[in-house]
């Protein structure tokens, strides 16, 4: 074959590639030229005030919208609680978010949160947590808060606690203390957690005198004094009241979960079910401390098909709306009381989606509406 030919034929294979070429560039120009063409999305308003309608007004429900990116979704998940019945909310307002850089803070999503809780009704209990880079040491992780930032975490709490004064006058200080997943992979040591309560306490008060500072959030657990994970959530309350904590606090948060028991089943030393925050009460008045309220800001079942501590899912509505019942009937020392959780904005792919009461797609799930039901809203 000639020289000639043989272009002739590779020219002949190529006009069709480029034909195709063509017909898809065009193609994505006609798209882009659509795309151009709409109308942008209307911006979310707040709205005019709504209020809590409810037959349960101790009753709230754990958000996790800082990580949430569009502002309809936020305020979806917001109208979400209120329809539910559930006049409190505990959301998670993350150090290392808002302040990324020493002094440089950054309170956009935090406004849009709270803007929108307000105007659904619903009171914020604030959880501050989470180190920022520029405040932890290379190469731990960002639960970790050594002593020697302790000072600038209380100066960003007291920078949350004034801006938001009037509108949030619930915080928590940390999340369980006392498992070694929450205190930065160190080793727990109620003393640290301590030493932390005496400096964001009296920041926080000073900020707004009329704050609710939360204590605690501590973990029902059964590991034993020099575990590497954690240490007992009784023997850990103990340690902090024996160092005087109770005079760095107004509430103390507790996590109480069901896991396969009923929520009646009676509470015991060596047990972890609903009714161990009893256990947790007696420690206090042990101490005389008897006038500070629990605020409950994680409880909840959890109906996975293959997790050994889930229950099914009708006994998962069953246990939820009675553990609710039994906490207002027998706990007047409790003032609140927060399910895990509503939502979250993507997936686990693990048990913990098998606590949430409506799906990242908004689907809202049964023991959703049951709750609707519980409160008088259905």
């Amino acid at each position: 074959m000639s020289r000639i030919n043989r272009l002739r034929d590779k020219n002949r294979d190529f006009r069709p590639n480029a034909t195709r070429f063509s017909r898809i560039l065009a193609l994505i120009l006609l798209f882009a030229f659509i795309a151009l063409m709409r109308p942008p999305a209307p911006p979310v308003t707040v709205g005019a005030p709504q209020t809590v309608t409810t037959t349960i007004p101790q009753l709230g429900v754990h958000t996790r919208l800082s990580d949430e990116v569009e502002p309809w979704k936020i305020k979806r998940t917001l109208q979400l609680a209120r329809e539910m019945g559930a006049p409190w909310i505990v959301e998670f307002f993350p150090w290392a978010y808002f302040e990324p850089e020493p002094g440089e803070f950054r309170w956009q999503q935090a406004d849009l949160i709270i803007d929108h809780a307000e105007a659904q009704g619903l009171t914020v209990i604030a959880r501050l947590g989470l180190t920022p880079y520029w405040a932890r040491p290379a190469d731990t992780p960002d639960t970790f808060l050594a002593a020697a930032a302790y000072d600038d975490f209380a100066a960003f709490s007291a920078a949350f606690a004034e801006r938001y004064r009037g509108r949030v006058d619930y915080i928590i200080v940390g999340n369980e203390p006392n498992l070694s997943f929450e205190w930065g992979m160190q080793p727990v040591n109620s003393a640290d957690y301590v030493a932390l309560l005496h400096k964001v306490y009296p920041a926080i008060k000073m900020a707004n005198p009329d704050a609710v500072v939360l204590a605690g959030a501590l973990a029902p657990t059964l590991e034993p004094p020099g575990s590497a994970n954690g240490l007992n959530d009784l023997l850990y309350l103990e340690e902090l009241y024996a160092q005087g904590a109770d005079n760095f606090f107004d509430a103390l948060a507790v996590h109480t979960y069901g896991f396969t028991f009923p929520p009646d089943a009676e509470p015991g030393p060596d047990l972890l079910n609903f009714r161990r925050v009893e256990l947790l009460r007696d420690i206090m008045i042990r101490y005389g401390d008897g006038d500070t309220p629990i605020y409950i800001t994680e409880t909840g079942y959890n109906d996975h098909p293959r997790w050994s501590l889930a229950v099914s899912p009708a006994e998962r509505i069953r246990y939820s709306a009675d553990s609710i019942r039994y906490a207002i009937s027998n706990w007047p020392y409790v003032d609140v009381i927060v399910l895990w959780k509503l939502r979250t904005p993507y997936p686990d792919n693990s048990y913990r989606d098998y606590y949430t009461l409506v799906t990242p797609e908004f689907v809202e799930k049964p023991i959703y509406t049951e709750l609707k039901r519980l409160t008088g809203n259905e």
